[in-house]
């Protein structure tokens, strides 16, 4: 038995410590947000946060994850300003990446407030985009920076929202 820490709720799940996170996520968790697109950690649709850093959940075994913080798209709030800002500049297309794109923005805001567009390209730049939505993902990014520096407390709650998995 794997006991796991998934958007501030504790799960146990019987499985193959071997398996990747991923399929525990979506297939024994019903949290299927968190996409599958490569399978070897180079697409990034399967980011989700572990202790808070943006990790590719399709190549980690189950069993390191084990005690950790784990957080999904699902355990992003609606409210938090990256996501709002992808929704005000309508920024997905087909959308299979976005949830991986909106975890790795998350995490960017959360470790660098201010990005210019070179933190930016380099924060976003393992997560791809069939689409081509790059230009409009870093306006929401710089869109949500702004928005986060005009309501600290908003951003405050959002991040304390996000850390504990609820919506």
């Amino acid at each position: 038995m794997i006991s796991l820490v998934v958007n501030g709720t504790k799960h146990t799940v019987d499985v193959d410590p071997e398996t990747p996170l991923l399929w525990v996520l979506r297939e024994h968790l019903g949290l299927t947000g968190t996409k599958y697109g490569c399978g070897i950690a180079r697409c990034g649709a399967c980011t989700v946060h572990i202790d808070g850093k943006p990790e590719r959940s399709c190549r980690i075994p189950v069993k390191e994850a084990t005690g950790k913080k784990i957080t999904t798209i699902e355990g992003i709030s609606e409210s938090h300003p990256v996501v709002r800002a992808w929704i005000n500049d309508d920024v997905p297309q087909c959308g299979y990446c976005q949830s991986g794109q909106v975890m790795a923005a998350v995490a960017l805001l959360e470790a660098n407030p201010r990005p210019t567009n070179s933190d930016i390209d380099t924060a976003m730049s393992g997560i791809l985009c069939r689409c081509g939505t790059y230009q409009r993902i870093r306006r929401a990014i710089h869109q949500a920076a702004k928005a986060s520096k005009g309501a600290p407390k908003a951003m405050a709650r959002a991040r304390a929202e996000a850390k504990r998995g609820k919506r």
